[in-house]
């Protein structure tokens, strides 16, 4: 799973609505629908590391605090002991820490049912998303500020193709303008996230859709819907979303997580997932989603309404990698394929989809831009 992917999958409801009305497609081939690889390897363990575990135990609570509070301020961090117990200190919102990149990628294949006939999409998308830490806020939480500095998205629509690079020159379209907008250097979100990771607010949020919804002010009820605050604060979440509680390895080197996230229109996505530390800085991931419609109240902002849903995953595996000397995950990934059927009203006629989709998400942090060269937004 990776930072943007379900924003980027909402996001592609906005480029298809905007496509559908400049092109006019048929609405029914717009719909898609989110879904999120577990490589094992074992730890060896030598006398090293057993005399490592000898040492911790005698460390009193005095000395961790002490080491704790060091890794907070300058951003260092201890080296950690093998297995269950292990500490994978988190510093990448630390104040004196450099800004980071995250290259998200997302590519998903669906096969849809409609009326006795398959209409096929293809969907890959790749977010350039910029970390910047600030100094921490009165209540000590980090600051940390998140742009979007790229988009590259290539979709195909049952033989409709939509396709944009921000590091290219495009034609003019709706989507072109919206994506332009999206990637504009005044788009700027600030998290306040506390010490246990957990986003506590964001700042930013109405001038973010103001300005996207200014292309086409049709959208803003969507994007207030799909970028709502509570979304927002759980689409950031998946940068650390595989990190242990309190950035300790359980003795038994396995963890639970679920998360929530509600996009009005679009529906509800429950994902839980499981977590296993392999060693070697390496997480095991398993998740099962389930897919909601959208309550009655939020069903307006899109060209059609999900009246029902029944999707669920077949299987969700990934792995992510830890970086102790960065403070962060080095990288992340997640294979899902989800199955059901969903019932989408256009206008007063009722119409039945039977879903069938595979997804790739992978996600990989970097210190510099690999997109910078070339690129004409900087």
């Amino acid at each position: 799973m990776n930072l943007w992917r379900w924003l980027g999958l909402s996001l592609f409801f906005v480029a298809a609505v905007l496509f559908i009305n400049s092109v006019r497609l048929p609405i029914a081939d717009a719909q898609d629908k989110g879904g999120d690889k577990d490589k094992d390897k074992t730890a060896k363990t030598d006398k090293a590391d057993d005399k490592s575990k000898t040492d911790k135990g005698k460390t009193d609570k005095a000395d961790d605090k002490s080491k704790s509070d060091k890794a907070d301020d300058k951003g260092k961090t201890e080296t950690p002991k093998a297995g269950g117990g292990e500490k994978l200190p988190f510093t990448a919102f630390h104040p004196k820490s450099k800004p980071f990149y995250q290259e998200q990628t997302t590519k998903t294949v669906q096969n849809m049912k409609v009326q006795g006939q398959t209409v096929v999409q293809k969907q890959e998308q790749t977010f350039m998303i910029l970390w910047t830490p600030k100094e921490k806020d009165k209540d000590g939480n980090f600051v940390v500020t998140q742009q979007i500095k790229g988009v590259k998205m290539k979709i195909d629509i049952g033989g409709n193709n939509i396709e944009y690079d921000s590091t290219k020159k495009n034609p003019k379209n709706p989507m072109t303008d919206f994506f332009e907008k999206l990637t504009d250097d005044k788009q700027v979100l600030t998290f306040h996230i506390s010490p246990k990771l957990k986003v506590v607010k964001i700042d930013g949020r109405e001038d973010f859709i103001k300005n996207l919804s200014d292309i086409n002010p049709q959208m803003k009820n969507l994007l207030n819907a799909i970028l709502s605050d509570k979304a927002l604060q759980k689409m950031a979440e998946p940068t650390w979303w595989a990190y242990p509680p309190e950035g300790v390895v359980p003795a038994d080197k396995k963890w639970k997580d679920t998360a929530t996230l509600e996009l009005g229109p679009i529906g509800t996505y429950k994902t839980d997932f499981e977590f296993t530390y392999k060693g070697d800085d390496k997480i095991g991931i398993k998740s099962n989603l389930t897919y909601s419609a959208p309550a009655a109240a939020d069903k307006a902002g899109l060209p059609f309404v999900i009246e029902d849903a029944k999707l669920t995953s077949k299987s969700g595996e990934g792995e992510a990698v830890y970086d102790k000397a960065a403070g962060r995950f080095k990288s992340t990934s997640l294979d899902m394929e989800i199955k059901g059927d969903l019932k989408i009203a256009v206008g007063n006629q009722t119409t039945t989809v039977e879903l069938t989709q595979t997804q790739q998400a992978n996600s990989i942090t970097r210190d510099d831009n690999p997109w910078a060269a070339g690129t004409e937004k900087k």
